[in-house]
């Protein structure tokens, strides 16, 4: 491994992690994640940084650190969320520890040890004279587990004026990067019918369960898994009483894409759904959407560029994808080369095994300085 490896304390690591980890984050307690917020924010002065926070009112606030903010060129930008998908309540039944080589608890993997990480690389760089001569941004924001919709906005605005996007996701297998994600979208089908009573006159009702059956059928041809695209009915309600023709049922559908395309081919279908029944009406309503983040040229490129880092310090690099969506969906959509997966290997992520490989943390720490110092911005 690199020289660099030398300056990195792996215990210094798991203990900034396990005190980010015992900050208690749930993403709908604003008043948890902005307590760890002013934490971040306090250590992130301390290292020099000028930070702004976002105010957020129904999630934590965001914050934005720029360090070079004067110097020319396009920045890299850290991206992480302060939030976890843990209750309150949670690190006293399962508090955080060592076993091993393995540090476990809640919000450990995702992604607290990200963010000590970050701060780590940093403060590093620049006791030992190595920060680059060129702006570097981190942006920490608080709602990723709930699909980041009050921070959308801030993330796009920030990373249009960025070079490189660095999300600080967990490690695909083997310490590789997620080179794609599938996007998802969530949508809510509204069928109406008409109720009558069912053994007396049943011909007189339009059943919107059968009419939610149909509909279910339809979607399902949907689905083109040669293609990466998965079009799955998860929930389906309708119906009261054993003896009324149900007037109302609902339908929540799940779309996986790789490709915008296949978005776009599914979104038109859903939306212009014709009932079989006489009758009975659809209306469609999109409770959630994320692009996709794509393999394309500009991912092509901006692996190759770290892998080729991470093999000068003796790192190999490998590519993966994922099912799952992240906020590097946002930047890669928007044409802004990102690089996903660059956060501690390990399992469980908002699983009860959740967990963090201890001697994965200096090989990402070595591979992280090496991309903020050898990076070559487009």
């Amino acid at each position: 491994m690199s020289d660099l490896s030398t300056h990195y304390d792996v215990h210094a690591i798991v203990a900034l992690t396990t005190e980010l980890a015992n900050y208690e984050t749930p993403t709908k307690s604003k008043a948890h994640v902005d307590q760890l917020g002013t934490f971040i924010e306090s250590q992130l002065i301390r290292l020099g940084a000028q930070v702004e926070r976002i105010p957020r009112e129904a999630v934590g606030d965001i914050l934005l650190a720029k360090w070079n903010a004067d110097r020319p060129g396009k920045p890299i930008l850290f991206m992480m969320h302060m939030d976890t998908v843990w209750p309150l309540g949670t690190l006293a039944e399962r508090p955080v520890h060592v076993e091993g080589d393995k540090l476990i608890g809640p919000g450990t993997y995702d992604m607290k040890a990200s963010i000590a990480l970050v701060l780590t690389v940093i403060r590093t760089l620049r006791e030992t004279a190595q920060f680059p001569d060129r702006p570097v941004w981190a942006l920490f924001t608080s709602d990723e587990e709930t699909g980041s919709s009050h921070s959308w906005d801030v993330i796009e605005q920030v990373a249009r004026q960025c070079g490189l996007a660095l999300v600080m996701e967990f490690a695909a297998k083997d310490e590789g990067l997620k080179t794609w994600r599938k996007g998802v979208a969530h949508y809510t089908l509204t069928i109406k019918g008409r109720s009558s009573h069912a053994g007396n006159a049943p011909e007189k009702g339009i059943n919107a369960v059968v009419e939610a059956a149909h509909q279910t059928l339809r979607l399902t041809e949907l689905n083109a898994l040669d293609r990466g695209t998965s079009v799955s009915v998860t929930v389906i309600n309708g119906g009261g009483a054993v003896n009324v023709i149900p007037d109302l049922a609902t339908l929540r559908v799940d779309v996986r894409f790789t490709m915008r395309a296949e978005a776009e081919r599914v979104e038109q279908v859903i939306r212009s759904l014709i009932p079989v029944l006489p009758g009975a009406s659809i209306s469609v309503q999109v409770d959630s959407a994320r692009p996709p983040m794509e393999h394309d040229a500009t991912m092509v490129r901006s692996f190759e560029q770290a892998r080729s880092i991470a093999a000068r310090h003796g790192l190999p690099l490998s590519e993966d994808g994922s099912g799952g969506g992240s906020d590097g969906n946002i930047t890669a959509a928007i044409g802004v080369p990102t690089l996903d997966g660059l956060g501690a290997h390990g399992e469980g992520a908002h699983a009860l095994t959740e967990q963090c490989l201890i001697p994965s943390m200096e090989r990402r720490a070595v591979l992280l300085s090496a991309i903020l110092r050898e990076w070559q911005i487009e």
